[in-house]
């Protein structure tokens, strides 16, 4: 009988858990949903109803790339909501504490954005799987970032940190950084941060007014979506 020697046992990936991601991965994954349209709606959702119909008209309009920012009590259930509708990628805003990412991978969503970074929130995010997408708004919180291995960021709060004059004057010392510009982002300034070389996308909240989802509106809602869709053609 022939004895066959084994080998050493196999080393563990440095991703073990197959929930997690990489800085390189998240990136990625959030690059490919941000190129899927030039706006991303900001919602802030009041009401758990009103969650699917505003997603199926925002889709329907050209912006199937959601973010729903955990500010009100029914964020939770509208992720999960809106995460039914086909068509639509649905995120998690105003992400703070690890606690948040864990509620958030658990409603559903498919990508996490914060108004800014930290330790703990970045692990939690790749322990969970969660492409993030980190505010920064400056030159030094971006390379800390960066020396993270995270190229894509939110620049937030865009207008309050000096808008896309700001933006191209980073992008010049730091081209391999790209950015979602959020914060005062409005239809009348959009084309000024997308005509920029290092945005990808801007985030926005004038798709869907509160007036408007409180009267359930959806055709106008609907309307702006596909407006807004059309911006940096």
């Amino acid at each position: 009988m022939i004895m066959t020697k084994r080998g050493p046992p196999a080393r563990k990936k440095p991703y073990g858990d197959p929930m997690s991601i990489s800085p390189q991965d998240a990136c990625k994954r959030n690059r490919e949903t941000c190129e899927l349209a030039p706006i991303v709606p900001v919602l802030v959702v009041d009401n758990t109803a009103d969650a699917r119909p505003l997603a199926e008209a925002l889709v329907a309009g050209g912006l199937p790339v959601l973010e729903v920012t955990l500010r009100t009590d029914a964020a939770l259930e509208a992720i999960a909501e809106m995460a039914k509708v086909k068509g639509g990628i649905v995120g998690a805003g105003t992400l703070i504490t690890p606690k948040d990412v864990e509620n958030a991978v658990a409603a559903g969503a498919q990508f996490g954005v914060s108004p800014g970074a930290t330790d703990e929130l970045i692990a939690a995010c790749e322990a969970l799987g969660l492409p993030l997408l980190a505010g920064a708004a400056t030159a030094s919180e971006a390379m800390q970032m960066l020396a993270r291995g995270y190229d894509l960021l939110k620049f937030f709060p865009a207008e309050a940190s000096g808008g896309a004059k700001a933006l191209k004057a980073i992008g010049a010392p730091l081209p391999q950084i790209s950015f979602c510009p959020t914060g005062g982002v409005s239809l009348a300034n959009a084309n000024d941060y997308l005509s920029l070389s290092n945005v990808i996308c801007a985030g926005g909240s004038w798709v869907a007014p509160k007036g408007l989802v409180a009267a359930g509106d959806w055709a106008e809602i609907e309307a702006l979506a596909r407006g807004a869709s059309q911006l940096g053609a």
